[in-house]
């Protein structure tokens, strides 16, 4: 059990039945009445984001999340299929669990898949990844105009925005988490 007042980001807790993960906290203590913890907390399960506030004394069970590195193998209509690289285990999760966190995510690649009472809830991708542009319109010789931006594709079909010195066929990494353009990688 975890008490409110023991509240940090990150911490993540069972409030009404499903997992929930503290973003941000600020204990208040008024001139008058009773001191209270306020929060924005998001549901693991469906992303919805609440703001609540906690007496300090409340407590409520620590949510324990699990989170196991698994290769992801291939997508099937629906379903996106993963293997435990160490019992090759496979499992199949649904597109809606999924969302969009793989977007930038090859084939055979390993991501953390996340589960809460044995049901897969989520997927973290690997911060940082390299792909290869497949389409974008060429680049110029001095085309280096500053923070200057063009839309390329990258090679698991995602769209990002890139400087307009990139050309088709490079290898640059992304950000997952923002799909933000960090640089070239030197082959």
């Amino acid at each position: 059990m975890i008490s409110a007042g023991e509240f940090r980001n990150g911490v993540t807790m069972e409030f009404e039945g499903d997992p929930y993960v503290v973003l941000e906290f600020q204990h208040v203590k008024p001139g008058k009445g009773a001191a209270f913890v306020r929060t924005k907390i998001k549901n693991l399960k469906t992303g919805a984001v609440l703001e609540k506030t906690f007496r300090p004394t409340e407590k409520m069970p620590r949510a324990h999340i699990d989170r196991q590195d698994m290769q992801y193998l291939y997508s099937d209509g629906d379903l996106f299929h993963f293997m435990n690289a160490e019992t090759f285990d496979q499992i199949a999760v649904n597109s809606a669990d999924v969302g969009d966190s793989l977007k930038f995510v090859k084939e055979n690649e390993v991501v953390k898949i996340l589960a809460y009472d044995g049901q897969v809830f989520g997927i973290e991708p690997p911060l940082f990844v390299e792909l290869e542009i497949t389409d974008t319109e060429p680049g110029f010789a001095g085309n280096t105009a500053q923070g200057a931006t063009k839309p390329a594709t990258v090679e698991t079909g995602a769209q990002i925005q890139v400087p307009l010195f990139i050309n088709q066929g490079e290898i640059i990494k992304i950000d997952t988490r923002t799909g933000e353009y960090l640089g070239r990688v030197n082959g």
